[in-house]
């Protein structure tokens, strides 16, 4: 028990050192998808693109699988799904897409 609780204060330690104060770029896009305008939604995309760019570790706006699997689980799960094109990353803009898609279903 107190592992799990101190990998859980090193977690959340590491991710508020990713935060960001300016909201999120890609919002607006999001709205168009019915992912966007409350509050919740919108910390919940600062989040994602926080966490998007902790795993994306050579900082080149592409996600590869390996790196997915070692800071983004679900989207290492969802991988091939996800990158619609083949070409071996995604982006953010496609894991938004892939998540608004999964919403609405």
């Amino acid at each position: 028990m107190k592992k799990w609780i101190a990998m859980l204060a090193l977690y959340l330690a590491s991710m508020s050192a990713f935060a960001q104060e300016a909201p999120t770029q890609n919002a607006p896009a999001m709205q168009g998808m019915g992912m966007g305008g409350s509050g919740r939604t919108q910390r919940m995309l600062q989040k994602l693109e926080e966490r998007f760019t902790a795993a994306n570790t050579t900082h080149d706006g592409k996600l590869t699988k390996q790196q997915a699997e070692l800071g983004m689980p679900r989207v290492a799960q969802h991988f091939d799904q996800i990158d619609t094109q083949k070409v071996g990353y995604v982006t953010l803009p496609q894991i938004e897409q892939f998540l608004a898609t999964q919403r609405r279903e």
